[in-house]
């Protein structure tokens, strides 16, 4: 594909990076409007969204090079090299989740009502970003026949060069292109505070636990060479997520 957008008088704009902060702008005009709805000030979700930002990257990056680690402990300059890719979601989600918790507790702003303000911006501005991930040619697919199958020829591309792969990345473009649309209408329906995050977490995490069996790259071992890590961590954080939607349910209703 097409790692490298253009070069203009030694400056390099990488593919990847471009797509990235398309997508994280998208995702905070998305949830700054989105914030009418929820009664809330755009200039807070403008604030969470910078949190989100260095905690997410920082997050993404770490599980990255820690799961590559034999690459990186002989090479770490290229550990801050991410504009060339390499973030893994489910870091950067723990990142960013950390982060906002601690930024919202201290700004003493409603923690599952601002989730649930930004869950639909942030699946929108996935999307945009995984298109970064198919041009550089990261989180690549196994091979396979199929007529859309796709293959990569740029030398500077991190898949595998000349070869039918699956085109993963669009798969999850897609996938949360899907998620934006559920949870714009679970929005328009919910019943509590927290519905529309919590749903977020665990309708993300089957499509990223259905995509991940069709990914050619290293991802880490969870169970042996069944589960990649980020299918381990997603199986976790669903049963924790489907734990709290149970209890935010019953408390909406009045139970304890």
């Amino acid at each position: 594909m097409h790692p490298i957008l253009f070069h203009f008088n030694g400056f390099t704009l990488y593919t990847y990076g471009f797509f990235l902060a398309l997508g994280f702008i998208t995702a905070v005009w998305f949830s700054k409007r989105n914030a009418r709805f929820y009664d809330l000030k755009p200039d807070d979700i403008s604030d969470l969204f910078f949190v989100i930002l260095v905690c997410g990257i920082l997050g993404a990056r770490l599980l990255y090079v820690l799961i590559n680690f034999a690459y990186f402990q002989h090479n770490l300059l290229e550990i801050f090299t991410i504009w060339k890719g390499g973030l893994v979601f489910f870091g950067g989600f723990i990142g960013g989740i950390t982060g906002s918790i601690v930024m919202l507790k201290i700004k003493k702003l409603p923690v599952f009502k601002s989730a649930d303000t930004i869950a639909p911006g942030v699946a929108l501005g996935h999307a945009i970003g995984r298109l970064g991930c198919f041009f550089a040619g990261c989180c690549y697919g196994r091979e396979c026949t199929l007529p859309f199958a796709v293959t990569f020829t740029h030398p500077k591309s991190l898949a595998p060069l000349d070869v039918y792969l699956h085109p993963t990345q669009i798969y999850m473009v897609v996938a949360n292109l899907c998620l934006f649309f559920i949870l714009v209408w679970i929005q328009k329906h919910k019943r509590f505070n927290g519905m529309v995050f919590v749903s977020y977490i665990i309708i993300y995490s089957v499509f990223r636990f259905i995509i991940e069996f069709f990914r050619g790259d290293f991802r880490g071992n969870f169970f042996f060479d069944f589960l990649s890590l980020s299918q381990g961590i997603g199986a976790l954080v669903t049963i924790i997520a489907l734990i709290l939607l149970v209890k935010l349910a019953r408390s909406a209703n009045g139970h304890r």
